[in-house]
């Protein structure tokens, strides 16, 4: 039995529909910013339950976006030293300065190293919804933003759909990005949302995309923004693949549960605790190895013996140990965000894993651990 890490999905049904969109936009000649850009910004803004969305080309423009629209060139932003490269790449683009500050136990910021690090010229911080998980503590981070005048922005590349206490990521802070790299739950190709309450952040974040136009219309160049403009054959992509995520979400959360089941008793690995009032996507489900447990001969075991292909970390180095961000001026230690990086792995998971196919993965695990 084969088991390849993740698997894209688009149903026979769409992929008919979407050949019929993508002839029609073609013939229209409106192959940028236009009623599906529209569309799908409307319909994902409700989803969310935030008065706007922008759609954008990627999740790392998304967050640069933001980040200009903050006007944060000068100052300092709290990040999460476990995430990828896309979080705090931006902030340097944007002319912001990094600080990276420790995790908890569920891979996400950690309120405590949060307070502790901010400085006097600190404007933002940014929480991290690993692997599809909306951390609790984002209750206890959002009164440290109030408290100290800080913006709080969602990295939400991960966490299309997911939920704490009834609310959906991206409606927590001031501004979210979201992303729809193919990876990710769903998917517009390439592509990206930001979703904000803020009428003024999202005005400047249309202009910003569209290399700094005042309109759409008119060559009158307002700020210094990029292209970072969705196509219409992503958006019809994009709003297909949306109208199906609770579909797809609910698939993996039934898979995560026979992971959940099948690990309870197996020795040498422990699950990421999901606590109540989180609603995961599952983007990823994560487990930690025990300590001894060489994880990089284990995930060749399995795929040599098995052909189980382990998903890829979040993340197997923090970002304050690679080695583009060595020179940042980042002090202190990162202990929880070291010992978990090392030893976590996630397991395959996707809109169209089978029952049968989770069983074997548990299976193939129990035997190479041993």
């Amino acid at each position: 039995m084969q088991i390849p890490a993740a698997k894209i999905y688009f149903p026979e049904e769409d992929r008919k529909n979407l050949l019929a969109k993508v002839d029609e936009i073609l013939s229209s000649g409106q192959l940028t910013l236009g009623k599906y850009n529209q569309q799908f910004e409307e319909e994902f803004a409700r989803y969310v339950g935030t008065e706007y969305a922008v759609a954008v080309n990627s999740g790392t423009s998304a967050l640069e976006i933001i980040l200009r629209a903050l006007d944060i060139e000068g100052y300092s932003v709290i990040v999460p030293t476990n995430t990828f490269f896309a979080t705090p790449a931006p902030v340097i683009r944007a002319g912001g300065k990094v600080i990276f500050v420790d995790i908890a136990d569920n891979l996400c910021l950690d309120p405590e190293s949060t307070e502790k690090n901010i400085r006097e010229d600190t404007k933002a911080v940014i929480i991290v919804h690993i692997g599809g998980t909306i951390p609790p503590q984002i209750t206890r981070v959002k009164e440290i933003c109030q408290a100290r005048g800080l913006f709080l922005i969602e990295d939400a590349a991960h966490a299309q759909g997911s939920a704490f206490n009834g609310h959906k990521a991206g409606a927590f802070g001031i501004a979210a990005a979201f992303s729809f790299y193919p990876t990710k739950v769903m998917t517009s190709g390439e592509g990206g949302m930001i979703t904000t309450n803020d009428e003024k952040l999202y005005q400047r974040a249309r202009i910003f995309r569209d290399q700094g136009k005042s309109s759409f219309e008119r060559n009158l160049h307002v700020e210094l923004g990029y292209n970072w403009r969705m196509s219409e054959i992503h958006a019809v992509i994009g709003l297909y693949q949306f109208r199906r995520l609770e579909e797809f979400i609910a698939h993996r959360r039934k898979i995560a549960r026979l992971y959940d089941e099948g690990l309870e008793e197996l020795n040498g690995l422990t699950p990421l605790r999901i606590p109540a009032g989180v609603e995961p996507n599952y983007y990823k489900y994560v487990a930690f190895l025990d300590n001894g447990i060489d994880r990089d001969n284990l995930k060749k075991e399995l795929k040599a013996k098995h052909t189980v292909s382990l998903s890829g970390e979040v993340y197997e180095i923090p970002c304050h140990l690679q080695p583009i961000f060595k020179e940042l001026d980042n002090e202190g230690d990162f202990p929880v965000a070291e010992d978990l990086c090392r030893r976590m792995i996630c397991l395959p998971i996707s809109a169209v894993t089978t029952e049968p196919e989770a069983e074997y993965v548990i299976s193939s695990l129990r035997t190479a651990l041993r």
